[in-house]
């Protein structure tokens, strides 16, 4: 499978709880913090609900 490099560029204030649950999830706990996500169908549905707060690369 594929790797992603995602990275929270955006604060969670003001996200639901479903968004910052799904950030925790992810491993994304702080502003600009970067994790590397294998690439299934649970990580894309994750990173699809708070897409407006992170930042997606192909690595």
């Amino acid at each position: 499978m594929a790797k992603v490099k995602v990275t929270q560029i955006k604060s969670k204030n003001g996200a639901t709880k479903r968004q910052i649950a799904n950030l925790a999830s992810l491993g994304l706990h702080k502003l600009h913090s970067s994790v590397e996500v294998e690439l299934n169908p649970v990580s894309e549905g994750m990173i699809e609900k708070v897409q407006h707060l992170v930042k997606v690369e192909e690595i």
